[in-house]
């Protein structure tokens, strides 16, 4: 059934991939529909967002997305810069924080353990193996939402599969690891910019729905 699943979701990105309905949120021109709250900035560089201190969240205010891809490419600094991708966020956020436990990140950090490395859903879910390109090299991430269910592939490789009906892991006792329990089936989704020593460029962002 798993395979199923993951060859489901695979083909449906293909098929996605030839048709026009793509909606780019981020063009590489321009931050128009984006919102930015807490500390640092993100700012156009050469057709890309760079990040800038933090911790601080770009949010994507012109709605809400339920079953979807969203496609992410992007590029870092060094294996240890840290970033993420927010999904499923409940609300408009109130801080910076309110993504962290009210949506689920898709993290960016190639230099962690395998719960916070790139492609785990963050603190809830591991990888199963590294797929990234090296610093300065782009990465290609596609984010797949069906129901309850995200899929990660990265740079062509399936790396996460996430249903938050299994068994998770419980929360360590730190305040930036997520509260646990289920987001809701549509939400906002963001970008993060972590700190000043962590430089990550995005240079498109888009989603394409799913049934």
């Amino acid at each position: 059934m798993k395979l199923l699943l993951i060859l489901g979701v695979l083909l449906a990105t293909a098929a996605l991939a030839q048709e026009p309905d793509e909606r780019i949120l981020f063009d590489g021109a321009s931050l128009d529909g984006w919102s930015h709250i807490g500390p640092g900035s993100f700012v156009l560089e050469d057709g890309a967002l760079k990040t800038e201190g933090g911790m601080g969240l770009l949010w994507y205010t012109g709605d809400k997305f339920g079953n979807c891809i969203i496609h992410v490419e992007y590029k870092v600094e060094s294996a240890k810069s840290n970033s993420g991708i927010f999904i499923r966020v409940a609300d408009k956020p109130a801080n910076e924080w309110f993504a962290v436990h009210h949506g689920y990140e898709i993290q960016i950090q190639d230099d962690n353990d395998s719960l916070h490395r790139t492609g785990a859903v963050y603190s809830m879910w591991p990888s199963k193996h590294s797929a990234w390109e090296p610093p300065g090299e782009w990465n290609d991430m596609d984010i797949a939402l069906v129901g309850q269910k995200i899929q990660v592939t990265l740079n062509g490789q399936f790396i996460t599969d996430f249903d938050p009906a299994k068994d998770i892991p419980p929360k360590r006792q730190h305040d930036w690891e997520p509260e646990r329990g289920r987001r809701p089936l549509t939400g906002y989704i963001g970008l993060q910019n972590h700190s000043d020593q962590d430089t990550v460029w995005f240079r498109k962002v888009s989603v394409r729905p799913l049934p």
